[in-house]
């Protein structure tokens, strides 16, 4: 595969980093260290500017190309965070840290673009700047919105975002994209039933919340199957059940719902939400019951521009014969999606081979993919601001 020779040399020094990044993961915004050796690598390689602290504990660094003759600025974004998951790899570089992991391959992420960042600062073959921007807490915590909030685009000016992620499944050195939705929207739901607790040999006496509550997670069901348009894509899954006693005899007085929906439309999206609660709402009025429905919105759809995705394509096409552009969407919530609101841009895949999926304890990024993963990135900056 014609991947940029420089990367071929380079793999040992960027497997290294990423090994090092394994053996310390770090949760959420605490990627204190993580972020830190990201800054110092960009001063050795000689980033024209390095800056922490965006987003609480994000790291962005300016490469500037030889020349800026039309003022063009991309930005290469990467997440650093890991996940609090017990690693069973067994490998000899595997989490020094009880009960977390990079179990999703956030620290093949980072070191691909510390790659591509080290490339381009040698290089600088290109007309305009390059952001690289190592991200926390993609895992739930929304470390792409913080970014954005404090000023990540305007401050650096960026006019357009990509991103990637590996993915198990896809051989290594194949890319899979589509245009549009490609990772979901995100949201949670709490719903709390309030009936009347007793004696569970007086069910008469009481309002059952545990019945109604067992109807609400059928009845959630059918929004899915019966209101939202079979041709779009959505889920409801309620994950969580708790009440208020753990006695064999006892009818509970509250039991407690948590669980998430997931959407690639915005239409959908406003669907799911009222959906839920109406649902909610009508069977706990039935039985003559209480019930509070919140939800909460979290990541919005990534959204694939069509134009920057046919340029990522191209440049993939450059790397692999094998390039999916039609790859189905996942259901998956990703905080990219935050940047993309902002401005145009998209975001691939890159394969991982045959090995445990993401967020699983077995889970290892392949380094075979770095040299594919940092080519993309740098290509991308060199595809989208020729040399002049």
């Amino acid at each position: 595969m014609p991947v940029k020779n420089r990367f071929a040399e380079m793999l040992p020094e960027i497997t290294a980093w990423r090994r090092e990044f394994h053996e310390n993961p770090e949760l959420l915004y605490e990627v204190h260290r993580t972020a830190g050796r990201v800054a110092e690598l960009l001063r050795e390689f000689g980033v024209d500017e390095v800056t922490e602290g965006i987003g609480r504990t994000g790291v962005v660094g300016v490469i500037r190309g030889k020349t800026d003759t039309r003022g063009r600025v991309i930005g290469l974004r990467a997440d650093m965070d890991a996940l609090p998951i017990s690693e069973i790899t067994g490998l000899d570089y595997a989490s020094k840290t009880p009960g977390v992991m990079h179990a999703c391959g956030h620290d093949g992420h980072t070191a691909m673009l510390l790659g591509a960042a080290k490339y381009l600062a040698e290089t600088r073959n290109f007309d305009g700047t390059a952001v690289v921007i190592f991200q926390p807490a993609e895992e739930g915590g929304a470390g792409g919105l913080a970014m954005v909030e404090d000023g990540l685009v305007d401050r650096w000016g960026i006019q357009e975002f990509y991103g990637m992620h590996n993915m198990p499944g896809i051989p290594v050195g194949s890319f899979a994209i589509r245009e549009g939705g490609i990772m979901a929207a995100a949201d949670q739901f709490d719903i709390v039933v309030t009936g009347k607790g007793g004696h569970a040999a007086k069910p008469h006496e009481c309002i059952d919340p545990t019945l109604i509550a067992a109807q609400i997670i059928v009845a959630l069901q059918s929004i899915v199957s019966r209101n939202v348009d079979p041709l779009k894509n959505a889920v409801v899954s309620t994950c969580v059940v708790q009440t208020d006693s753990t006695a064999y005899n006892v009818i509970p007085q509250v039991v407690r719902l948590k669980g998430t929906a997931r959407s690639l439309d915005p239409g959908v999206r406003a669907q799911l939400e009222s959906g839920i609660s109406r649902v909610s709402q009508g069977i706990a009025a039935a039985f003559g019951a209480q019930v509070e429905v919140t939800y909460h919105r979290g990541y919005p759809v990534t959204v694939n521009h069509p134009e920057e995705t046919s340029h990522a394509i191209s440049v993939a096409r450059d790397l692999s014969a094998d390039v999916n552009t039609d790859v189905a969407p996942m259901m998956g919530g990703e905080d990219f999606s935050y940047m993309l609101e902002q401005k145009p841009g998209a975001y691939i895949f890159v394969g991982n081979g045959d090995t445990a999926m993401v967020h699983h304890p077995a889970y290892n990024f392949d380094d075979d993919a770095i040299p594919f993963g940092s080519s993309w990135y740098a290509g991308m900056v060199e595809a989208r601001m020729p040399a002049a």
